[in-house]
């Protein structure tokens, strides 16, 4: 199984971080990834980008054009990345920014309510662990659970900041543990 993502947003939202995330879990999985950031004008409030693709097989181009998943944090990543998508491909957007609805009738679609859950597990900066856990939990397979993710944060987060790994993972359980509806 592959698995072709890409992660959207503005700077400081943590786009990058969470694809670097993704793809070290799906290491520590024996899966091959790849992972691509990008960046805008500005790290911080400019637009952010990255794309990740998670196989069984190995990878044979680190490109992605048509994504089998939009991970879309901002109103003007999910207009740019919708278009993007494969047929029957699924769109998770943070619902909690972006007022406006998906155009394409078909993908399949996933509101995330970023703040709520970033609210409830008292993780004012948590909206990427929160589209970490909420990609896990409507792409099963792709990851075994939330354990990879443990393993992931630690070699991805820089030793001053290890000390936000439980609440990072309680965010990603928090966002694992919800239903969500598949549109």
């Amino acid at each position: 199984m592959t698995n072709e993502i890409i992660f959207a947003g503005f700077g400081g939202q943590g786009v990058i971080l969470a694809g670097k995330i993704l793809a070290l879990a799906g290491m520590s999985e024996d899966k091959y990834v790849s992972h691509i950031p990008a960046y805008g004008a500005e790290m911080r409030g400019g637009t952010a980008n990255c794309s990740v693709i998670v196989s069984d097989e190995e990878v044979a181009s680190p490109v992605i054009e048509n994504p089998d998943v939009v991970v879309a944090l901002n109103k003007p990543s999910m207009t740019k990345f919708e278009k993007q998508l494969k047929p029957n491909g699924l769109l998770i957007y943070n619902s909690s920014l972006i007022d406006i609805e998906p155009t394409r009738k078909d993908i399949r679609v996933v509101a995330l309510p970023c703040d709520e859950i970033c609210t409830a597990t008292n993780n004012p900066r948590g909206t990427n662990m929160v589209a970490l856990g909420a990609l896990l939990k409507v792409v099963p397979g792709m990851i075994s659970g939330v354990k990879p993710f443990e393993f992931a944060l630690d070699g991805a987060i820089s030793a001053r900041n290890k000390k936000f790994n439980p609440i990072n993972i309680a965010t990603i359980e928090a966002a694992y543990n919800r239903d969500y509806e598949i549109k």
